[in-house]
C-alpha cells in the first residue's frame, strides 16, 4: 500500500483501513523496519536493480547469477520485510520451522559428521521402514536420528524466546525465526548458484547433500509464498506435492507411478523444471526491468498527466468521470500491469469524480476495476502473463505486443460504449462547474510524458530485446522529469524508485516456490496431457463447451492464486486440450490469459472490484457483479480468438481488416445490448433483436455485417417511432 496511499488522501481513515484489509487479500502487509534494517533492505534492492540493469544494459549474465541473484535477493527480503504472520499461531510456526532448519544444522556437523553422514542414515531408515516396517526401521536403521526430532523442540523454543525478547525490545526489526531461515534460504540459493554447473552433470544421480539442500529450500519457499499470499495458493502447493508422492493410490483418472520425496525436492529445486523454471526466468529476465520501469515512470511525475489528458478528452462528454476512468486507466494500465493496482491509483481520483456526477456508488466503484483490468492486455507492459506467454510460446515479446494492441483497444471501446448507454439511460452528463483545460493544452504541456513509453515501443519493435528496452526506457523516465523543475528526479527520487520498484517485485516473486512446485509436478507426471484428454472428453467436441470449462476452472483457480499464476497453471494444462480442436498455439494462449483475468472481477472473490467498492463506499457483492457486467467483453474476445483466426493477425490483410471492421461494429452493439439501452430502455423483443444483431456484427463477413447493420437500424428505428409517438400522447394530453 505503500506506493499508493498519497493518491488516498481523499478517502477517510476508516476507508483506508477497509481498503488495506482488502488489498491484503492480494498480498500481505509488510512490517515497518528501523533504520538499520530499513538501509539493508535498501542495500538488497539497489544491488538487485544494479545487477539487473548492467546485464540487461552492458552484458548478459550467466544463467546461474542471472536466475539466482533474484531469487537470493527476493526471499531474503520476503524474510526480512514480511512477518510470519499476526497471529501467536504462526508465529509459533515460524520458531517451529526454525527450529527444523537448526535441528538439521546441528544433526549434520555435531551429531553426524556432515551432512552426507546424516542423510545416508535418512535414507536408510527410510528404505527400511518403506520394505520391512517400522519395528524393524525403529530397531535396525534408527541410529542417532532420534536426536534431530528431540532437537527440534528446545530449539524452537530458544527461537520462539529470542523473537519474543526482539518484539519487547526491537519491535520494528526481523524476529529471530525470520533471521535464521532468511540464512537458510540464502545459503540454499547461494548453493544452487555455486553448484550449477556440477549439478548439471550429476543429473538424476544427485548426492545426499543435494537432496537435503533441495528438502530444505522447497520447504522454505512454500514458507514465502505463505507469508506474501497467504495459505491459499500455498495449500495449492502442498496439494500437488502430495499428488506427486501419492500418485500410484489416486483414482485411475489421475493416478501415476509416484516419486519420493527425494526425487521430487532434486527435481523441483535443483533443476530448471520447478523453482528456477520458467517463472523465475521470466520474472528476472523481462518482469523486474518492466516493474522497475513503472516505479520510475511513476516518480517521473507522468500519473497525473495519465489523469488530466482523460479528463480533458471526455471529462464533458455523456458519463464523462465514467470515460475519464475507462482512458485513464488504459494509460495508467498500460505501464503497471497489476488490475488492483490499477484500480486503486486510478480510482482514487475517478470513482469519487463519478459518484459527484450522479452514477450510484456500485456502479462507480465497478466501472473502475472492470476497465483497470483492460491494462492486462495492453502493451507495452501487459503484466508478468505477457512475457510467460512469449516464454511458453516461443513467440517475441514485440510479437505478443502487436496481436495485443487490437484486442485490447476492443475492450476498452466495449466499455466506453457500456458507459455511455448507461449514463444515456440515467440522463448523466459530464463534469459541470469545473474548469477543464482543452486537451490540446493538456498534451502541449505534457506530451513529453509518453516519450518513455514510445521509446519502449520502439525499441520493442525494431528488435531489442525487452530488457535492454526496459533498461533505456527507464534512463528515458529520469530524462523526462527533468523538464519541470517539480517532477526532477535527483538521488533521492531515484533512491525511492529503486526502493518502490523492488517492492513491487517480492509480491509477484513470492510465487515463483509454488508455482515451480505446480509446475515441476505437472511436468513429472504427466498431468497435462490427462487434463487435456479430461477436457476434451467432457466438451464432447464442442469448442465452446470447452471455452466454458476452461473459464470455469479459470475462474475457480483464481479465488486462490493471483492471476498470473493461473494463467501459468492452466495454460499448461489446457492449451494441448484447445490445440486438439484445432486453435492455433498463440490464440490457446490468449484464451487461456484472457479468461485467467475473471477472478479479479468476478464474484466470489474478485479483489479489484471489491478494491473499488472501498473506494466508493459501496456494497462489495453488489460492486462485484456490477464489474462483471461491464467486463463482460472479457469472455467475448475468447470466443473471438477461438473461432476468427483473424483477429489475432492470422490472415490476409483483407480477412483481417473484415474481421476488426465487424468485431468493431459488434462491440459498439454489444455495449448497447449489454446495458440495454440504444436510443431509449429496450423491451423484450428489442433486446433479443440486438443481441441478434451484435451476433450477425461480430461474425467477419459482409453478408452478417449488413444483416446485423439492418437489425440494430430497425431496433432504432422502432425506439425512435416509439419515442416519437409517447411525446405526441404526452402533448395532446396536455
Amino acid at each position: 500500500m505503500s506506493n499508493v496511499d498519497q493518491s488516498l488522501d481523499g478517502l477517510s481513515q476508516q476507508e483506508k483501513e477497509k481498503l488495506k484489509e482488502l488489498m491484503e487479500k492480494d498480498a500481505k502487509s509488510e512490517r515497518r523496519l528501523n533504520r538499520p534494517w530499513t538501509l539493508l533492505v535498501a542495500l538488497l534492492s539497489a544491488v538487485m536493480v544494479l545487477v539487473y540493469f548492467y546485464g540487461a544494459g552492458v552484458a548478459p549474465l550467466s544463467i546461474q547469477y542471472h536466475l539466482g541473484v533474484y531469487v537470493l535477493i527476493t526471499f531474503v527480503l520476503v524474510f526480512l520485510l514480511y512477518p510470519a504472520g499476526q497471529g501467536q499461531a504462526a508465529r509459533i510456526g515460524a520458531a517451529m520451522l526454525a527450529g527444523i532448519v537448526g535441528s538439521v544444522l546441528v544433526s549434520s556437523f555435531v551429531v553426524y559428521d556432515s551432512p552426507t553422514a546424516f542423510y545416508q542414515q535418512v535414507q536408510m531408515f527410510k528404505e527400511t521402514l518403506e520394505f520391512d516396517g517400522w519395528a524393524v526401521a525403529w530397531e535396525q536403521d534408527l541410529g542417532r536420528l532420534h536426536y534431530f526430532v528431540l532437537a527440534i523442540f528446545p530449539l524452537a523454543a530458544v527461537v520462539r524466546f529470542l523473537d519474543l525478547w526482539m518484539e519487547k525490545n526491537a519491535p520494528n526489526s526481523p524476529s529471530a525465526s525470520d533471521l535464521l531461515l532468511a540464512l537458510a534460504v540464502g545459503a540454499a540459493v547461494i548453493y544452487w548458484i555455486h553448484q550449477f554447473e556440477q549439478l548439471n552433470y550429476r543429473a538424476g544421480a544427485e548426492n545426499e547433500l543435494d537432496m537435503l539442500i533441495s528438502l530444505v529450500g522447497i520447504l522454505l519457499s512454500l514458507e514465502v509464498c505463505r507469508r506474501v499470499l497467504g495459505w491459499s495458493i500455498t495449500l495449492i502447493g502442498l496439494g500437488m506435492l502430495a499428488f506427486g508422492l501419492f500418485g500410484p493410490y489416486l483414482p485411475e483418472l489421475f493416478a501415476h507411478r509416484g516419486f519420493s520425496l527425494d526425487r521430487l525436492a532434486t527435481s523441483l529445486f535443483l533443476t530448471t523444471n520447478g523453482l528456477f523454471g520458467v517463472m523465475a526466468s521470466v520474472l528476472a529476465t523481462y518482469v523486474i526491468l518492466f516493474i522497475f520501469f513503472g516505479a520510475f515512470l511513476q516518480k517521473s511525475g507522468a500519473g497525473q498527466f495519465f489523469i488530466d489528458l482523460p479528463l480533458a478528452l471526455a471529462g464533458r462528454s455523456t458519463g464523462g468521470p465514467a470515460k475519464v476512468a475507462v482512458l485513464s486507466s488504459a494509460l495508467f494500465g498500460s505501464v503497471s500491469g497489476s488490475a488492483i493496482a490499477n484500480t486503486v491509483s486510478s480510482g482514487a481520483f475517478t470513482i469519487p469524480m463519478m459518484k459527484r456526477a450522479g452514477f450510484k456508488p456500485h456502479v462507480a466503484g465497478g466501472i473502475e476495476p472492470a476497465a483497470s483490468i483492460g491494462g492486462m492486455f495492453l502493451p507495452p507492459i501487459m503484466g508478468a502473463g505477457g512475457f510467460l506467454m512469449a516464454e511458453l510460446t516461443g513467440t517475441p515479446y514485440s510479437t505478443i505486443m502487436v496481436l495485443s494492441i487490437g484486442p485490447a483497444i476492443l475492450y476498452f471501446l466495449s466499455i466506453y460504449f457500456m458507459v455511455h448507454f448507461e449514463a444515456k439511460k440515467h440522463g448523466l452528463v459530464g463534469i459541470q462547474g469545473e474548469e477543464i483545460p482543452h486537451w490540446k493544452q493538456v498534451l502541449k504541456s505534457g506530451w513529453y510524458f509518453a516519450l518513455p513509453l514510445i521509446i519502449i515501443t520502439i525499441l520493442l519493435l525494431t528488435g531489442r530485446s525487452a530488457g535492454n528496452a526496459a533498461f533505456w526506457a527507464t534512463l528515458s523516465c529520469i530524462a523526462v522529469s527533468w523538464v519541470q523543475k517539480e517532477t526532477r528526479m535527483g538521488p533521492k527520487e531515484i533512491w525511492e524508485a529503486i526502493l518502490l520498484g523492488a517492492r513491487n517485485t517480492l509480491v509477484v516473486g513470492a510465487t515463483m516456490g509454488v508455482i515451480g512446485v505446480i509446475v515441476g509436478v505437472i511436468s513429472l507426471t504427466g498431468m497435462g496431457l490427462k487434463f487435456s484428454d479430461l477436457i476434451i472428453s467432457l466438451a464432447g467436441g464442442s469448442l465452446i463447451l470447452a471455452l466454458v470449462l476452461i473459464a470455469l476452472a479459470s475462474l475457480v483457480l483464481g479465488m486462490g492464486v493471483p492471476v498470473t499464476a493461473a494463467y501459468l497453471i492452466v495454460a499448461v494444462l489446457a492449451v494441448p486440450a484447445l490445440g486438439e480442436f484445432g486453435v492455433a498455439v498463440i490464440a490457446a494462449h490468449m484464451i487461456v490469459y484472457w479468461l485467467s483475468q475473471d477472478s479479479n472481477i468476478t464474484p466470489p472473490v474478485c479483489v479489484a472490484a471489491y478494491a473499488g467498492a472501498a473506494i466508493a463506499g459501496s456494497d462489495p457483492w453488489k460492486t462485484g457483479w456490477t464489474a462483471f457486467k461491464f467486463a463482460k467483453m472479457l469472455y467475448v474476445m475468447p470466443m473471438l480468438f477461438a473461432f476468427v483466426p483473424a483477429i489475432l493477425m492470422d490472415g490476409s490483410f483483407a480477412e483481417i481488416a473484415q474481421a476488426y471492421f465487424s468485431a468493431t461494429l459488434g462491440t459498439i452493439a454489444f455495449g448497447a445490448f449489454a446495458m440495454g439501452y440504444l436510443r431509449r430502455t429496450t423491451n423484450l423483443v428489442e433486446w433479443i433483436l440486438l443481441g441478434v444483431g451484435t451476433f450477425l456484427l461480430y461474425w467477419p463477413s459482409l453478408y452478417t455485417d449488413a444483416a446485423g447493420l439492418g437489425i440494430i437500424a430497425l431496433v432504432w428505428f422502432l425506439q425512435g417511432r416509439a419515442s416519437g409517438s409517447s411525446q405526441g400522447v404526452a402533448q395532446q394530453t396536455r
